[in-house]
């Protein structure tokens, strides 16, 4: 265990060897998803979402709802270009189970970037004090299409209820980091696919009361260095999860401090890192993809994790390999940005549903596809929601919830299929004297 969080600290490591290890079983492995009876927002597509949340990392209760956040883009624009235009859109829930789109997030106000990826949204129900923390990429007013990116904060809003939900401004924007080029690859230091400094995650140590930002990097690989062995083309696959010192009382206060896992010779994205507390143990959960696994190491678009006793590390691998949660192997685009949260004894997932009825071996494939079909194999929706067990280093899935159940610890959850059977089974052994 490490418990250091200043610069002489050195991350924990995924390594090929864990990695190698990396396949489909039935405990990880997610059934077919088919479309839910109605889309979650029926003029937008939406993708990465996450939820409202206290500082200690509780759902929000908001006048009896709670709300989400997500990437969102209008449903007549072709999926595949979706990234280029993404807004931040909310919506709100008095059951977890249908939700009412509330509309774009940040008001007439003019947020950084040319346009907004993914974060992280804070509501303080003492102060009544709001912080929406998202990745600002490109630059306002760019005439053409950049892919820098760096962390911001939009702050000084608040919330007002009123049959609904709203946010009301007016918005600060405030930029709170960008790649140091030491810790942090800076963009024109990257040799990989797309360079990644991203997707902030607000997050209060429950053990030590103090505040981070975890956010997505990449590790810097000088050129003839000794990392994989040499060899130049894994060197480019450098993923890490970053993380900031905070300020509960300043959303702009940011300390750039060593990442807590990297994944150099690995995978070269390590997208949107959360932490979900339970009983004395971190679990560190990313998003990634099939083809941002280095060379000679089979991945697939899924949800990974890491356990540690101190959210400084040593982590390691759940399962042996990090592989937490995939798609099935005939729809393996079927869901993606997997986002976890504690429900009582277990983990909720939930992520958006994106390419189904669609088993070809890459994404890349989409935009060969006619524009209605590409339509047509895109959800652009919420995903059903997915029960996790977890005993220490070792997680199953148990069973599913419905597209975009987003239940609340005080709300029971229904019985899985396998709990049905049993009790029937219970029942029937009981009537017929089976029983033991």
């Amino acid at each position: 265990m490490n418990n250091d969080a200043g610069g002489d600290r050195r991350p924990s490591t995924w390594t090929r060897e864990h990695a190698s290890g990396l396949e489909r079983t039935a405990e990880n492995t997610a059934p077919v998803i088919y479309p839910p009876d109605e889309p979650t927002d029926p003029d937008n597509h939406i993708w990465d979402t996450w939820l409202l949340r206290t500082p200690d990392g509780e759902i929000a209760d908001v006048g009896g709802y709670r709300v989400i956040v997500a990437l969102s883009a209008p449903n007549d624009l072709l999926p595949g270009k979706r990234h280029d235009v993404a807004t931040h859109r909310f919506y709100y829930s008095a059951d977890g189970r249908t939700w009412t789109p509330g509309g774009t997030l940040f008001g007439d106000s003019d947020p950084l970037g040319s346009r907004q990826w993914a974060g992280s949204a804070i509501y303080d129900p003492e102060t009544g004090a709001v912080s929406l923390y998202y990745t600002a990429a490109g630059h306002r007013d760019e005439s053409d299409l950049s892919y820098t990116q760096h962390l911001a904060v939009a702050h000084g809003g608040s919330i007002r209820v009123d049959d609904g939900v709203d946010f009301d401004g007016p918005w600060e924007h405030d930029s709170l980091a960008r790649p140091d080029g030491e810790w942090y690859e800076r963009e024109e230091q990257s040799r990989g696919m797309i360079y990644t400094f991203r997707d902030p995650w607000y997050f209060e140590d429950p053990e030590t009361g103090e505040a981070y930002i975890l956010f997505e990097g990449n590790t810097p690989v000088p050129e003839g260095a000794d990392a994989c062995g040499g060899d130049a083309e894994q060197q480019a696959f450098n993923g890490s999860v970053g993380i900031a010192r905070a300020d509960r009382d300043d959303p702009t206060a940011c300390e750039l401090l060593p990442p807590l896992v990297d994944g150099v010779c690995v995978n070269q994205e390590l997208e949107r890192p959360h932490v979900v507390y339970r009983d004395g143990t971190y679990y560190l959960f990313i998003a990634s993809h099939k083809h941002t696994f280095a060379p000679g190491l089979d991945g697939y678009d899924a949800l990974y994790g890491f356990a540690a006793d101190a959210l400084f590390g040593e982590y390691e691998p759940l399962n042996g390999t990090g592989l937490v949660a995939t798609n099935p192997q005939n729809a393996p685009f079927q869901a993606y940005s997997w986002l976890a949260y504690g429900h009582r004894d277990e983990i909720l997932v939930t992520s958006f549903f994106n390419y189904y009825d669609y088993d070809r071996p890459s994404l890349d494939d989409v935009g060969l596809l006619p524009a209605a079909e590409q339509f047509r194999r895109f959800g652009g929706t919420l995903a059903p929601t997915l029960r996790l067990d977890v005993d220490g280093l070792e997680t199953r899935i148990r069973g599913t919830l419905a597209h975009g159940h987003l239940p609340t610890k005080d709300e029971p959850l229904p019985e899985t299929e396998t709990e049905r059977l049993a009790r029937l089974r219970g029942e029937r052994d009981g009537r017929d004297g089976y029983g033991r």
